[in-house]
C-alpha cells in the first residue's frame, strides 16, 4: 500500500466518524466501565445503609427525611429498582450506573449548541466516561452522581434557554434543579455558581431577558417546588419535613462542618486530583493559562484553536451546530470557558472550606475541570491526553476493578474483602449474634435472617449471659473479649481506610520554614507521598472483628 492510499483510507474512516458517531462510541465505552462486574466489590458502609433504607421504604412503606442520610431522591428510585428487579449490590448500583453513563451524553447538547468545538466535545466525552472518580462513584450507591448528573442537566437547559427563550427549558431546569436538590443538600452551591453567573451575564448585556421571563421563571421555580414537596414529604406523608427539614438540614451539616468529623487539610480534594486525575488537572491549569493568553493577544492566531469550529480533529461532523444566538461561535466558545472556569474555581474554593473532606466530592470540582481541560485544545494537548488516557484507564482498572482492599483515599471506609470469609462462616451456622457496633453491613446482607437466623446484641456482648444457644458470635474487636467457653477465635478486618494525614503529615502543623528540622520534615513528606504515588503502599486504619465459632 502506498502513502497516499493509506492516508486516503486514514481520511475515510476519518469521513465515517462524525461526531455523533464518535460520541456513541464513548457512550458505550462509559456504559461498559459503568455496568461490568458492577458487583465485584462488597458495598461500602454507606452504600448497606442505603440499600436498607430503600428495602425498607419498599416493604414497609417507611421514610422520613433525615439529613445524615442525605436528600429523598435516591431512596424513591432505588426501592423502585429493588421493586423491579429484587433486592441485590448489583441492583443497587444499577442508576448509579446508569446515570453516570447518561452524563456522558449531556456532551452533545452543548455542542450542538456551539459552545464547543468538535474535538473539545470528543474529549470532554472521553474525559467523562472513562474518569476514574466519576467510574468508581458511578459504581457506588451514593447521591454524588445523581447530583452531578442533574447538575449537568441544569446547565444544558438553561444554555437552551439562554438561546431559545423558550418555556419548556425554563420548565426543563425547574425539574433539573428540584431533582438534584431532592437528592442532596449541596444543589445549592450549585445554584449560587450558576446564578451569579447568569446575573453577571444580564448585567453586562451578554444576555437579554424575554419578555416572558417572570412566567417563566415563576412556572420553572413553581415546578422545582412541587418537586421538592413530594419528595421531602414522603409523597405528603410527613408533610411537616416540608418546615423542619430545611432547618434540620442547616442545623445537622452546619455541625457537621463546625465538628470537622471528616476533616482534611484544605488542599485534600488536589491530592486526589493528583492521584486519580492528573491528565485533567494538568490541562485544567493550560486551559486557565490559556484563556488568560488569548484575552491578552486578542482573537490572535494563537487562540485560532479556540476559534475553529469543525476543522481540527479530521472526523467529519455529521450536522452543523445549532446556533441561534446573536453570539458568535468563537465568542460562545470563550463566553463557556469563561462560566466553566468561573464555576471550577468557586467549586473549588468552597469545598477547600467545606470541613466534610470525603473523596466523592470531588465530583463537583471534576465535571467544570474537565471542560476548562479542553480549552483551546492544540495538537500537544492531543498527545498529552493520548498519554493521559492511559493513565486514567490505570488508574481505573486499579481503584474500580481490583477485587482486594486497595491503599487509596478514594475508598473513604470500604468494607473489607475478609468480610466475603466471615460471610461464609454465617452462612454454614444456624444462629449468629452480632455485637451492635459492627452490624453493618451485615444488616443489608442478612435482611432477611434477622431475627431468626442472625440478631445483634444492642449493648455488646455480655459476658454474664454467656454465648447462649448461638453458633457464631461477631463481635467488634475493641470490646476486648479475650475468649469464650466453648468457641474458637478468629479476627477479621471489617472495613479499612488510608487517611490523608498519614501521607503528608507536616502542611497542616505550625511551624517556621526557617527551621531546617522544620524544612526536613517537608522534604519528608514530600519524598513519602512521592514514594506512595508510585507504589501505593501506605499504612491504613481499620475496624477489626473477633469471630468466635462454637467448636465442634
Amino acid at each position: 500500500m502506498t502513502a497516499a492510499n493509506f492516508f486516503s483510507q486514514f481520511r475515510d474512516y476519518g469521513r465515517f466518524f462524525t461526531v455523533e458517531r464518535t460520541l456513541i462510541l464513548i457512550f458505550i465505552i462509559g456504559i461498559l466501565f459503568r455496568f461490568l462486574f458492577l458487583d465485584l466489590k462488597l458495598l461500602h458502609h454507606d452504600e448497606s445503609i442505603h440499600s436498607w433504607f430503600a428495602w425498607n421504604l419498599l416493604t414497609k412503606g417507611e421514610y422520613v427525611y433525615d439529613p445524615v442520610y442525605h436528600g429523598p431522591f435516591l431512596y424513591y428510585v432505588t426501592a423502585g429498582i429493588f421493586g423491579i428487579f429484587g433486592a441485590s449490590d448489583f441492583t443497587g448500583r444499577i442508576l448509579p450506573a446508569l446515570f453516570g453513563s447518561l452524563l456522558v451524553g449531556l456532551v452533545y447538547p452543548v455542542y450542538r449548541l456551539g459552545y464547543l468545538n468538535k474535538r473539545q466535545t470528543v474529549f470532554a466525552a472521553l474525559f467523562l466516561a472513562i474518569s476514574p472518580d466519576l467510574i468508581y462513584f458511578s459504581r457506588f450507591l451514593r447521591n454524588d452522581i445523581f447530583v452531578v448528573f442533574f447538575t449537568l442537566l441544569l446547565l444544558v437547559a438553561l444554555l437552551y434557554y439562554i438561546e431559545r427563550k423558550e418555556l419548556k427549558y425554563a420548565l426543563l431546569a425547574g425539574v433539573a434543579a428540584g431533582l438534584g436538590l431532592a437528592a442532596k443538600e449541596n444543589m445549592p452551591i450549585v445554584f449560587l455558581i450558576f446564578g451569579s453567573y447568569l446575573l453577571y451575564l444580564i448585567y453586562t448585556g451578554r444576555f437579554t431577558l424575554p419578555k416572558t421571563w417572570i412566567r417563566d421563571f415563576v412556572l420553572s421555580v413553581f415546578l422545582m417546588g412541587g418537586i421538592l414537596a413530594l419528595f421531602y414529604s414522603s409523597f405528603g406523608a410527613h408533610p411537616e419535613i416540608l418546615i423542619e427539614g430545611p432547618v434540620n438540614a442547616i442545623s445537622h451539616w452546619t455541625a457537621m462542618h463546625n465538628q470537622q468529623r471528616l476533616g482534611g487539610p484544605a488542599y485534600f480534594y488536589i491530592i486526589l486530583f493528583l492521584l486519580y486525575e492528573l491528565p485533567v488537572l494538568l490541562l485544567g491549569i493550560a486551559g486557565v493559562y490559556d484563556f488568560i493568553r488569548c484575552k491578552k493577544q486578542g482573537i490572535s492566531v494563537a487562540c485560532e484553536t479556540a476559534k475553529s469550529e469543525y476543522s481540527d480533529t479530521g472526523m467529519n461532523t455529521g450536522k452543523s451546530a445549532e446556533t441561534a444566538s446573536s453570539l458568535t461561535t468563537f465568542d460562545k466558545n470563550r463566553e463557556f470557558t469563561r462560566f466553566c472556569i468561573y464555576w471550577m474555581i468557586l467549586s473549588l474554593l468552597v469545598y477547600a472550606y467545606l470541613g466534610e473532606k470525603v473523596p466523592w466530592l470531588i465530583l463537583h470540582q471534576l465535571v467544570p475541570m474537565i471542560f476548562v481541560a479542553v480549552y483551546n485544545f492544540e495538537k500537544w494537548k492531543v498527545w498529552l491526553s493520548a498519554a493521559g488516557i492511559i493513565f486514567l484507564l490505570l488508574m481505573t482498572a486499579h481503584v474500580a476493578f481490583t477485587p482486594a482492599d486497595i491503599s487509596e483515599p478514594i475508598v473513604q471506609v470500604q468494607n473489607s474483602e475478609d468480610l466475603r470469609f466471615v460471610m461464609e462462616i454465617i452462612d454454614s451456622a444456624d444462629r449468629v449474634a452480632i455485637s451492635n457496633e459492627v452490624r453493618w453491613p451485615f444488616v443489608w446482607y442478612y435482611i432477611n435472617d434477622y431475627p431468626d437466623k442472625v440478631s445483634y446484641y444492642p449493648e455488646g456482648y455480655d459476658a454474664a449471659r454467656g454465648p447462649e444457644d448461638y453458633d457464631v458470635i461477631i463481635l467488634y474487636d475493641v470490646e476486648k473479649v479475650d475468649k469464650i467457653p466453648g468457641f474458637e477465635k478468629y479476627s477479621f478486618k471489617k472495613s479499612y481506610w488510608i487517611s490523608v494525614y498519614d501521607l503528608i503529615k507536616t502542611p497542616w502543623q505550625k511551624g517556621n520554614m526557617l527551621d531546617s528540622g522544620y524544612r526536613q520534615l517537608i522534604f519528608s513528606d514530600i519524598k513519602s507521598l512521592i514514594g506512595y504515588y508510585f507504589t501505593r503502599d501506605a499504612k491504613t486504619g481499620s475496624i477489626n472483628l473477633d469471630v468466635f465459632v462454637k467448636s465442634q
